[in-house]
């Protein structure tokens, strides 16, 4: 299933992507996805729904964040060994953990803007895991069986605050609209192997990122596991697990993103997003 979320600001309602392309409307059976609504009762029931017995929502609505109200965006930093290369750091030997404020999440064609006064403001094409039960020191074997589904995330980061400004790098990744997280969430059962994905950015048009997830270091199944031995992963939260080389900072000279910009991304299976880049006043 492709679950969605589609209305104006703070007014989504839960929706469906039918495979014919029209979005049907789940509010009559749900009242938003969320935690409660990732279960897997909630989403075996949702399964047995022909789309075409719901409400076909008309026009070409907005699309919302495909979560609503996650307790957690966690993420995961030089995750590809090719992006490591590219930004002249080494692998770590376990891997690097931040957190993206859920403030920053926003629906993925809505607009980016970069902060007043930034200069290095980038992108990054990454594959967004959302939890579907409760995770608290899990093994290995079992990480995969407490995933919902997959998404499409955009990581946006402003690199002076990051790498620039001492301490942590939470600083250079929350900054409002810096994390397009959609358009819909996938479940679990309809991508056979996540790290087989490839996945794609364009800058303006050209294509500065092309990869796969097969070059994560830190598989999908091990970050599950290991991010739970650190604190419990709830239903609804979402893991966005690192990005393949091309971005801006790599770039000889680097490239960051100015108004006007647009980004246009995606990852098979999981849609595709687009955002124009303004300055926040």
């Amino acid at each position: 299933m492709k679950l969605l979320r589609y209305g104006p600001v703070g007014k989504e309602k839960p929706g469906l992507m039918g495979d014919d392309g029209k979005i049907r409307d789940l509010s009559s059976i749900i009242p938003d996805i969320n935690g409660e609504t990732l279960s897997p009762k909630s989403l075996a029931r949702l399964r047995k729904i022909k789309p075409e017995s719901l409400p076909a929502v008309r026009g070409n609505p907005r699309i919302g964040a495909c979560v609503a109200n996650p307790q957690k965006f966690v993420a995961i930093g030089l995750n590809y060994s090719d992006h490591a290369a590219e930004s002249g750091l080494t692998v770590p030997p376990e891997p690097i953990i931040f957190t993206k404020h859920t403030s920053c999440i926003v629906g993925p064609n809505d607009d980016v803007t970069i902060p007043p006064k930034s200069k290095k403001s980038d992108w990054e094409v990454e594959l967004g895991v959302v939890i579907g039960t409760k995770a608290k020191n899990i093994k290995r074997k079992d990480a995969m069986a407490h995933v919902a589904g997959y998404c499409v995330v955009n990581d946006l980061s402003e690199r002076a605050f990051q790498i620039e400004r001492s301490g942590q790098w939470t600083k250079g990744k929350c900054y409002d609209t810096f994390g397009p997280i959609g358009p819909w969430m996938v479940t679990a059962d309809e991508v056979k192997d996540p790290q087989k994905l490839g996945m794609w950015l364009e800058l303006n048009g050209k294509r500065v990122q092309n990869g796969t997830t097969a070059t994560m270091v830190y598989g999908v199944q091990y970050i599950v596991a290991y991010l739970s031995e650190f604190f419990t992963l709830m239903p609804g939260d979402i893991i966005t697990t690192g990005t393949p080389p091309g971005v801006g900072m790599g770039m000889k000279p680097p490239r960051y993103l100015k108004p006007g910009d647009t980004m246009r991304l995606g990852i098979d299976g999981l849609g595709e997003q687009f955002q124009t880049v303004y300055r926040d006043k």
